[in-house]
């Protein structure tokens, strides 16, 4: 397993928070998506064999948030 932190930009309110939770959750390969929007930031726990940082943050930028 490798862990990614991401800035998230765009998030303003707990819903954001939970829809960026939920996309990356659905990305295959992701064991485990936990999302701050106090921090704007999310920490992703990922199985490289599976998934990686630039389809994760594929799946963000199609959600409409920014990542960095």
């Amino acid at each position: 397993m490798e862990i990614l932190v991401l800035k998230i930009g765009g998030m303003t309110c707990g819903g954001c928070e939970r829809s960026v939770a939920n996309v990356l959750s659905a990305v295959p390969g992701v064991r485990k998506a936990q999302v701050s929007l106090e921090r704007g930031e999310a920490r992703v726990v990922f199985d490289p064999a599976k998934t990686g940082t630039t389809r994760i943050k594929r799946a963000i930028l199609d959600a409409g948030y920014q990542a960095d």
